[in-house]
């Protein structure tokens, strides 16, 4: 197991370096740079060229690169170029705050996909099929944005029972009753946000096993329904759960941006959007190598977890 998932993290490593190759060059190509965010229309020239000093912009690009590249190796991200603060140190706090809200929702979504997702495939075409596909499209298309605002006008103005805004109340920070009161109406609009995609995706991948030859074994044998799809189909179609679980892998840091910003939450959504509402460009390239990197480990987890699931395939890749 150990040996296989080296062997996958050191095939992942190239394509880190490549990925931070192309963020740094991205960021280096717009219009605007670092110095633009840090000038006054009072600064003098000499005042600007010791700001492009001082920040390393004179350098070459495959200079400024590795420099960059070599902080980063170290985990110094460098430091935002409003606040000053150290960036590292902001994400050290943004990222758990946008777990808190991410993680709940995810798993919430997973299971009542997969027990919807089992009943209606069980019940093939039937009323419960028909309306668990019904609501699985209606939730695709209900906007995040737009569910979050009904939520806050339903739950905060109108019935005045759940605040609406920040993570704690002002002078309850600490409050763990307070902070689970700030959670629920987030959590609630990731839910519609992640639970349909999971419903559908559960859905079609137990239809695929309902026609497979071990489901007409057991129906010979009298095996329930029940039976077959908690016993057999469950354990079949763990390899494309275990698929979403790792595609996900990145939405825990940064796929709750617009609920974040709905709700006022602190943590990685409105500090990104933040950051690029002032051109604030080390947030930015952090964030972005962070979000490129979560998509490769992502999909490394996949592989792991399918080894896990399935060790036929953990002795495929470790004689390749």
């Amino acid at each position: 197991m150990w040996k296989y998932i080296a062997k996958r993290l050191l095939q992942a490593l190239p394509l880190l370096f490549i990925i931070s190759f192309i963020v740094f060059s991205l960021i280096q190509l717009a219009p605007f740079d670092v110095v633009d965010t840090l000038t006054t229309p009072n600064m003098t020239q000499e005042q600007i060229d010791f700001l492009r000093e001082k920040n390393g912009l004179n350098a070459p690009f495959l200079v400024q690169y590795f420099n960059w590249l070599t902080n980063i190796l170290h985990f110094d991200f460098g430091n935002s170029l409003i606040t000053q603060s150290n960036i590292a140190k902001d994400l050290a706090t943004k990222i758990p705050n946008t777990l808190l809200i991410v993680l709940p929702a995810y798993i919430i979504s997973l299971a009542l996909a997969s027990v919807l997702g089992l009943w209606a495939a069980a019940n093939k075409n039937k009323f419960i099929d028909k309306f668990v596909d019904a609501i699985a499209s209606i939730g695709m298309g209900t906007p995040t944005f737009w569910f979050g605002m009904l939520l806050i006008y339903v739950f905060g103005y109108k019935l005045n029972i759940l605040p609406i805004i920040g993570m704690y109340s002002s002078g309850q920070s600490g409050n763990i009753v307070d902070l689970l009161q700030h959670l629920i109406l987030p959590v609630a609009t990731l839910i519609i946000a992640y639970f349909p995609e999971l419903l559908r995706y559960i859905r079609a991948a137990a239809l695929e096993q309902v026609n497979e030859d071990y489901v007409t074994v057991q129906r010979a044998f009298h095996a329930t329904k029940s039976e077959i799809f908690s016993h057999h189909v469950l354990r079949n179609i763990w390899i494309p759960i275990v698929t979403r679980i790792g595609q996900a892998l990145p939405m825990f840091v940064t796929g709750a941006i617009i609920t974040e910003n709905i709700f006022g939450w602190p943590g990685i959504g409105t500090y990104l959007t933040s950051a690029t509402n002032n051109l604030d460009y080390p947030i930015i390239m952090a964030v972005l190598l962070i979000s490129s990197a979560l998509v490769i480990l992502g999909n490394l987890l996949s592989d792991v977890l399918y080894s896990i699931v399935d060790p036929r395939i953990r002795k495929i890749g470790e004689t390749k």
